[in-house]
């Protein structure tokens, strides 16, 4: 009994995670901060890459400050490094490297923008075609058309709607 409780927990966190997403997607921003943050209190630090990941994935998008968002993104992204070998990440970096290379935009750091761009790109054959794969593949264009260009690259949202893993 404790080894099937033991197979279900990831799912269990995974869940807790995806309800506050929710609130956040409804538009309670705050609250899902303040909620994530006390998630991440409870397991984040020291817990599984793959919940680590996630949270800082998702706590990257209530920041207000742009620093704060790249500083959560990259807790994210080396939650995924440390899981190196789990499928259920593989599809997840190019959203990963993406929302980086988007960060550093914001920052107006536009060689580390690109060089994350390289990576979401490469590593978009890990997407599915579906819905998902498709706005994430569509947001990676996007970005690179915009990094084309010697504009300001403004207010624009270049990213795609987060992904849970599964």
């Amino acid at each position: 009994m404790a080894e099937r409780q033991e197979r279900t927990a990831p799912d269990a966190v995974l869940t807790r995670i995806g309800q506050v997403v929710m609130l956040h997607h409804a538009g309670d921003r705050e609250e899902a901060r303040g909620r994530l943050l006390d998630l991440w209190a409870e397991f984040g630090e020291h817990g599984e890459p793959l919940h680590r990941c996630t949270l800082a994935h998702y706590l990257a998008d209530t920041q207000d400050d742009p620093s704060d968002e790249l500083a959560w993104d990259l807790r994210a992204l080396s939650a995924a490094d440390e899981a190196e070998g789990d499928a259920r990440l593989r599809g997840f970096y190019p959203s990963l490297h993406l929302n980086l290379a988007a960060d550093y935009v914001k920052l107006g750091r536009t060689e580390a923008a690109r060089s994350h761009l390289h990576r979401a790109r490469g590593a978009s054959a890990a997407l599915g075609d579906d819905g998902y794969g498709d706005g994430v593949r569509a947001a990676i264009g996007r970005l690179e058309l915009r990094l084309g260009d010697a504009g300001d690259p403004g207010g624009e949202s270049w990213g795609p709607p987060r992904q849970r893993p599964e």
